[in-house]
């Protein structure tokens, strides 16, 4: 299927998708979020796939934000409709059944900030630029940023961001733990195809259940959280992936997992 604000490709398991609106800076609006959301019900069941790279066209911005012009025409029932669509397309991200890697080329502002936060990993060039910049335009974030980016960075630093509205650096953001690389510009997708290839050569069951767990531990009670975790440890012995990953340790080969 052809979009005309995304590219999807595929490198062997791993998909890379691109959001295309370079004249923008990548800016998202409407039509960038439905197709989002229906891209990412095609990857959801697509069994081939076991890693996404997300990033965005060019070497100025990953997403600088929501369309401020399409928003500026907005009355508050269409804002209110705009930001669960917004919601509901990064939730739809973050709950893909494989791990999401976030190359971040660039501006990452508002909007895209919050869809950094969707990722499980992220991989920042060292000119991009984070921030929640809502403020500055009289209005919150919109798209999930006051609930997850709590959540990434702490009560505190998160306070400093959205209240501030200031952009904030790719060092800056990797010391308060958001980034987890900072690359060189020509080196980003390089790093970002690598770490998703290594991932998709685990067994992906095991992977799917320990990204599951810890998204469940920052919302459980601990001793629930440990009771979750012993009970999907135990679990995976019932698979053919724990025998096959543990005979071929102890054979000193390389597993052939196969995802059950």
């Amino acid at each position: 299927m052809s979009w005309e604000c995304l590219t999807l490709t595929f490198e062997g398991p791993v998909a890379v998708l691109t959001i295309s609106r370079p004249k923008v800076l990548n800016a998202i609006n409407d039509q960038v979020l439905t197709e989002l959301l229906a891209v990412s019900k095609e990857l959801a069941v697509n069994a081939d796939v076991r890693a996404l790279v997300l990033t965005g066209e060019g070497t100025k911005a990953f997403v600088a934000g929501a369309d401020i012009a399409a928003m500026a025409e907005m009355d508050a029932d269409q804002a209110f409709e705009f930001s669960r669509k917004g919601q509901a397309v990064f939730d739809a991200i973050e709950a893909l059944p494989f791990p999401v890697i976030a190359a971040v080329n660039g501006f990452a502002l508002g909007g895209g900030s919050e869809l950094v936060l969707a990722c499980d990993i992220v991989y920042a060039s060292e000119n991009a630029i984070f921030g929640q910049p809502e403020v500055k335009l009289g209005v919150v974030p919109g798209f999930g940023g006051t609930a997850r980016l709590v959540r990434v960075i702490g009560r505190n630093n998160a306070l400093e961001w959205i209240l501030m509205g200031d952009n904030v650096s790719a060092a800056d953001a990797y010391r308060v733990g958001l980034v987890q690389k900072v690359v060189p510009q020509e080196e980003l997708m390089q790093v970002a195809m690598a770490a998703a290839h290594r991932l998709a050569g685990l067994g992906p069951l095991a992977v799917r259940t320990a990204r599951s767990l810890v998204k469940k531990a920052q919302e459980l009670p601990l001793e629930q959280a440990l009771e979750a975790e012993a009970t999907a440890f135990a679990g995976l012995f019932k698979g053919h992936d724990q025998k096959e990953g543990m005979q071929a340790f102890l054979q000193r080969r390389k597993p052939e997992f196969k995802g059950n």
